[in-house]
C-alpha cells in the first residue's frame, strides 16, 4: 500500500468517526438550550490567542459554557467541538466531552478541559475523542489547529438522557450551538 493509499484510508476513517451519528434518539419536539460563554476571552467571533493546538503554537483549552433552559429528564450535556470549515474534523471531529449532571439542575456551567489530553474535571466523560491524526496529539478534545487559515469552529452543546442500564434508549432532548470563532 502506498503513502497516498495509507492517506485517504486514514482520511475515510476519521471521516466516518467525526460524522457518525450520535446514538441519542431524538424526541419529537427537542428543547433549545440556551448557551454562552462563561469567559470573556471567548466572543464568538475569534479564537482567543493561545487557544489552539499544540502544533499551532497554543495550549488550548475548551471554552467554559454556561448552558441553561435544560430539559427535564437530562442526565447528562455533551458538547461536540467542531471545524465547519475543514470536513473531516466537522460533526465532532474535534471531540465529543460529556458532564454528568445531578438532579434536575435548569442552568449549570461546563468546566474547562484540557486540549490534548484525557484528564477531565470530575464528572466529566470522554463521548467520542478528538479525530486530530495529522496534528496535535490525542485527547478528549483538540483546539483550533487550522495554522491561522479562517476556519470557523463551532459546538454543538446536546441535553440528553444518556442510559445506564441495558434496554435503556439514550434520547437527545435538546441542543444548540455556539459560534467560537475563527482562526
Amino acid at each position: 500500500m502506498n503513502k497516498m493509499s495509507i492517506a485517504l484510508a486514514l482520511a475515510g476513517a476519521a471521516l466516518l468517526g467525526g460524522c457518525a451519528s450520535s446514538n441519542y434518539a431524538p424526541v419529537e419536539s427537542p428543547t433549545r438550550l440556551q448557551v454562552a460563554f462563561a469567559d470573556p476571552a471567548w466572543d464568538g467571533q475569534t479564537v482567543p490567542a493561545g487557544q489552539r493546538c499544540r502544533w499551532a503554537g497554543g495550549h488550548g483549552s475548551t471554552p467554559r459554557l454556561l448552558v441553561s433552559n435544560i430539559p427535564s429528564g437530562a442526565n447528562a450535556l455533551v458538547v461536540e467541538f467542531s471545524d465547519r470549515s475543514y470536513f473531516l474534523m466537522d460533526h465532532g471531529g474535534h471531540g465529543k466531552i460529556g458532564l454528568w449532571l445531578s438532579g434536575a439542575p435548569s442552568s449549570i456551567t461546563i468546566p474547562s478541559v484540557a486540549g490534548e489530553s484525557l484528564e477531565l474535571p470530575v464528572g466529566m466523560f470522554v463521548e467520542k475523542e478528538h479525530q486530530g491524526w495529522l496534528r496535535g496529539n490525542g485527547g478528549a478534545y483538540l483546539p483550533p489547529c487550522s495554522g491561522g487559515r479562517g476556519h470557523r469552529y463551532y459546538a454543538t452543546v446536546k441535553a440528553v438522557y444518556k442510559a445506564k442500564a441495558a434496554g435503556e434508549q439514550s434520547r437527545l432532548l435538546g441542543e444548540q450551538i455556539i459560534e467560537m470563532g475563527k482562526y
